[in-house]
């Protein structure tokens, strides 16, 4: 009959084996990374109350929390540090009984070859006035300060065990001085992650909470804007050029353009971050009942592998994962 299309596109969407066959982008549990937060003195999980079912392990508690991570499938986790006392430059960073280090090592020991275990490479949560360097004389980040730093926590963490060290910093160079200071103590084995295009962003706010943050003011003049595209792509190339083996988009959902754009070009993996805040608000919109929760989670992460990411951190990654095999 005229005046009917001849393409019907619908055919493929007939059913649900139809649509499994014709499926174009495919999520698996290997493809995710769950960020964990570990806290000093803890002697079980602390509740994070602007993340509704994330808390701060303690160390027994990150155990069990590895092997469940292992048993559903996951790539691997990144840990965080919260710990007791905080100082100017970050000393507990590079503390070998500091916080972050010893949780390594007890995350390595249980994890064994199951998954990836990777570390945050960053003095946030270290000092006490809550930014990601030490600051110079007149309260400004001292970038080539923090390099030192960066070159000394890279080698405590891989002291520990650290198979993967996430520089999400965002100083100028902090992939080549790391990666320069690894080779030389013998670490070559040691990969970094880059967070390569990491941008000045609202959706950090309850990351705050989970790391217990000292921050005053703010990071807008390392961390990137967020009107700006193009940069974000330059400073992946870079990462690539000074050794980065992964490089990161973070925030996840706001950047699918720049993800997109990253992974295109770069010639490594390329990797996303779901902050806190993206989760806080599926969680705080789903407990109003506003949204489908499950099918909410898995559409927000399958967009964001749709958009070119190759993995991505996500506070959900066990129970997607474990959703993805039941």
């Amino acid at each position: 009959m005229t005046g009917f299309p001849a393409a019907r596109l619908r055919r493929l969407r007939a059913t649900p084996a139809w649509r499994r066959l014709t499926r174009e982008t495919r999520v698996a549990p290997s493809q995710l990374v769950l960020p964990l937060f570990v806290r000093e003195g803890a002697t079980e999980p602390v509740p994070i109350t602007s993340m509704p079912g994330v808390v701060q392990h303690s160390l027994d508690s990150l155990a069990a929390e590895i092997h469940r991570a292992a048993e559903a499938g996951v790539g691997g986790v990144m840990l965080f540090g919260v710990p007791e006392r905080k100082d100017a430059v970050g000393s507990g960073a590079t503390d070998p009984e500091g916080i972050l280090n010893v949780a390594t090592r007890r995350a390595v020991a249980e994890a064994g070859d199951t998954l990836v275990v990777q570390t945050d490479l960053c003095l946030d949560e270290f000092t006490d006035h809550g930014h990601c360097g030490v600051l110079d004389a007149r309260g400004r980040v001292d970038n080539d300060a923090t390099l030192e730093r960066y070159r000394d926590m890279a080698l405590a963490q891989a002291e520990a065990g650290s198979q993967l060290l996430g520089l999400s910093g965002m100083m100028d160079g902090q992939t080549a001085v790391t990666r320069t200071a690894l080779d030389g103590a013998g670490y070559g084995d040691v990969a970094l992650l880059a967070y390569a295009a990491k941008y000045a962003s609202a959706f950090y706010g309850p990351f705050r909470e989970a790391v217990q943050s000292s921050l005053e003011g703010d990071r807008r003049t390392y961390q990137l804007d967020p009107a700006n595209r193009r940069e974000g792509a330059r400073e992946a190339a870079l990462d690539v050029t000074e050794g980065a083996d992964v490089v990161m988009v973070k925030p996840a959902m706001g950047y699918l353009d720049v993800l997109a754009d990253t992974a295109a070009t770069a010639p490594v993996p390329v990797w996303a971050y779901q902050v806190s805040g993206e989760y806080a608000m599926i969680e705080a919109a789903a407990a109003h009942g506003w949204i489908d929760r499950e099918r909410a989670i898995d559409e927000s992460i399958m967009g964001i592998v749709r958009a070119g990411a190759d993995a991505v951190l996500t506070y959900w990654a066990v129970e997607a994962a474990e959703r993805m095999t039941s």
